[in-house]
């Protein structure tokens, strides 16, 4: 047993390493690049600067739009990144509702150092810096993460990480290079998920129950994604940075078309591995009080938990998706948009897809990962049992 523990340990190290090493040799491969011809960002750069002195300002603050303030300052800048570290600047920054950076004594901000003249270059005052608090609050929620979870917390710590990893070095440069998003969303959820439960509950049965489940799952979201924006002839090109990314896709490859059914894809993930690892833990928990239980009985106790989560999860999609387009149902609200148009534009078109069909994949991940749960399982636990008993008859007779 723990010869056979070390070696599912070190095969699944091997994993690991062998989709590094392709990531990372993926990453090394030429890729087509995006001519900046024409483009507004060019000839930008964005610099850390360091506020030496506010020379002069005049500012008004405005309550009625949340204390912000509009007027001007006049600051001495020293720059402390990029070919023009170390120089002092003295530059007008324009505050106004839309660019509302109040600079201060010895703060540092981010400079837009505009060089489309080589002999001059403009800087202008761009935001704040917020990379420090950022990077602050994803240690500090790994931290806890660990803290709670012990031993688990931090192997979902490496889960985040690697999932992370493929979306920025493997998901993104895909279709960059022009590979089909639907295939490389597909690719990426398989080994997200693979990693993910193999860290968080080892190389076992409510682990493999959890993979299958949820790929079955992510899958029947893919689909009807697919089916319905047939039907209402939505897809990548109705989104709604459509005119930058035609001109990108013109110059790299990328399929724009099937870019929104692999955003469908990894948006569902989240909501159905989560259910995927409950309802397997949840059979498992329930065979190892009873193990005398049917299969039959086992598939039922898992639908039970999963009939508790189903509204919960389609809930938490619903939710995610309201948030991150609150402004635009603003904007609608605010112009009285007519029902007609509501329920016939495609950014409602594709949030309701996006919604639905993750609902419907959290919602069929019950019953397929109760299903496999109920099989796997006893016979898994059963060979296990087997396996420590034939163990514990061999070393009473070696003694």
């Amino acid at each position: 047993m723990l010869a056979s523990k070390k070696v599912r340990v070190i095969l699944f190290i091997a994993v690991l390493l062998v989709i590094s090493l392709s990531m990372y040799a993926f990453n090394l491969s030429p890729e087509t690049n995006h001519s900046n011809q024409g483009s507004s960002t060019s000839s930008k750069k964005f610099e850390k600067a360091k506020v030496l002195r506010v020379i002069s300002e005049d500012l008004q603050k405005e309550p009625s739009r949340g204390n912000l303030y509009n007027g001007s300052q006049e600051l001495e800048l020293k720059i402390l990144s990029g070919e023009h570290k170390g120089e002092i600047q003295t530059i007008t920054n324009n505050i106004s509702v839309y660019l509302n950076v109040v600079a201060k004594k010895g703060q540092t901000i981010i400079v837009n150092i505009d060089t489309a003249d080589p002999k001059f270059y403009i800087i202008s005052v761009y935001s704040y810096y917020r990379a420090p608090i950022l990077y602050g609050m994803a240690l500090l929620f790994f931290g806890v993460l660990w803290w709670i979870g012990g031993k688990k917390g931090l192997m979902s710590v490496l889960g985040i990480i690697f999932t992370l990893a493929c979306i920025a070095y493997l998901f993104i440069p895909m279709l960059y290079r022009g590979y089909s998003p639907v295939l490389a969303s597909v690719l990426v959820v398989i080994l997200a998920t693979f990693v993910t439960l193999i860290l968080l509950n080892g190389w076992t049965a409510r682990s493999w129950a959890a993979i299958l489940g949820t790929i079955c799952g992510v899958a029947i979201s893919g689909i009807l994604a697919y089916i319905i924006g047939n039907l209402t002839h939505i897809s990548g090109y109705s989104t709604a940075e459509v005119d930058v990314l035609i001109t990108i896709a013109d110059e790299t490859g990328l399929q724009l078309g099937g870019m929104l059914f692999a955003g469908i894809l990894l948006s569902s993930l989240g909501a159905i591995i989560d259910v995927g690892i409950s309802i397997a833990a949840s059979v498992h928990e329930v065979y190892m009080t009873n193990a005398n239980l049917s299969k039959k009985e086992l598939f039922k106790s898992g639908i039970n938990v999963g009939r508790d989560m189903m509204g919960t999860m389609a809930n938490t999609l619903i939710l995610a998706l309201t948030g991150t387009t609150l402004a635009s149902l603003m904007v609608l609200y605010a112009i009285k948009a007519p029902l007609t148009q509501l329920t016939n534009m495609n950014m409602v078109t594709i949030e309701v897809i996006q919604g639905l069909t993750g609902c419907f994949g959290v919602v069929l991940t019950v019953p397929i990962v109760a299903f496999i749960s109920s099989r796997i399982i006893p016979n898994f636990e059963k060979k296990t049992t087997m396996n420590k008993e034939l163990e514990e008859s061999s070393l009473t007779r070696v003694s």
